[in-house]
């Protein structure tokens, strides 16, 4: 497979994923790019880890030199892809919308909390590793979006199924999942950080994709809209207490379990076109759930 089709694969599979209604108006991602190298380059083995940084790329560099390696893939983006990263947030506005919240209160929450996160981004030296990918010449992409949204769409469909009735089950239910499992092994895995285990779970909000967490005050209006229980990967401590504040529970499915999950997903669609080389590191590890 080319990267070019690699690149493009990834992105259609992300699109098919999406949970906006429109997905015709779904013409990229920006925290999704393919930042160096030859389009049409084969690609057969690849490295893939949650955060690539340079220390990596000279990883990568030293497995290229003895076992051979065509691509490096980071699920967090780096140069233009994380300079971008606010606008892939705008698909939240439809997340909130499906839960009940009304989508002009949405719109007007979200795009303040965009230009926050825009303004802590643009400071940052965002082309430092893409520029180490081009000195060492290293085929480089970084997948957010795509994979976030293979996540989302994986565990709301694991939730409808078993219809956990608390919020114990809703632990039990992740936990049955591979990458969680690993995860809860070394500590990290999911966890009840709001609520008591055997609390009704009520109905539940999947927060798993759209760049980053979104408007701290998004969550009175879920509780408003009949939301009892929120599943996310993370949730940051200006966030813990307007959820708190809300009287929601929360379940934290775990940060980098949730990331290797989605990508796991995306790489089995990958495969099924072509088997890949895949060798992990920074913190992801390959399941296939292939055929």
């Amino acid at each position: 497979m080319k990267l070019k089709d690699f690149y493009s694969n990834v992105v259609a599979f992300g699109i098919e994923r999406d949970p906006r209604e429109d997905r015709a108006a779904i013409v990229s991602f920006a925290d999704t790019a393919l930042l160096h190298g030859d389009p049409e380059k084969e690609i057969r083995k690849i490295l893939v880890g949650i955060d690539i940084d340079v220390a990596d790329l000279l990883l990568a560099d030293r497995i290229r030199s003895t076992r051979g390696l065509d691509l490096v893939i980071s699920h967090h983006p780096q140069g233009r892809a994380y300079a971008g990263l606010s606008e892939v947030m705008r698909l939240q506005a439809d997340l909130l919308a499906s839960a009940g919240v009304p989508r002009k209160t949405a719109t007007g929450m979200l795009e303040e909390r965009m230009r926050e996160v825009e303004r802590k981004i643009h400071p940052a030296n965002h082309m430092r590793v893409v520029d180490a990918a081009a000195l060492l010449d290293l085929a480089f992409m970084c997948v957010h979006t795509p994979a976030d949204n293979h996540v989302a769409a994986f565990i709301d469909s694991l939730v409808r199924q078993h219809k956990p009735r608390d919020l114990q089950t809703v632990v039990e239910v992740l936990n049955a999942v591979p990458e969680y499992q690993e995860a809860s092994a070394g500590l990290a895995g999911p966890r009840i950080i709001l609520g008591n285990p055997r609390r009704p779970c009520g109905r539940i909000f999947v927060e798993m994709t759209g760049g980053t967490e979104g408007p701290r005050d998004a969550y009175e209006s879920l509780h408003k809209a009949g939301i009892r229980t929120i599943v996310s990967m993370h949730l940051g401590e200006e966030h813990f207490k307007k959820v708190r504040d809300a009287n929601l529970n929360v379940v934290i499915a775990g940060h980098i379990a949730s990331d290797t999950l989605g990508l796991n997903l995306l790489l089995d669609r990958i495969e099924r076109i072509q088997k890949m080389s895949v060798t992990s590191c920074s913190g992801f590890r390959r399941v296939r759930r292939m055929q």
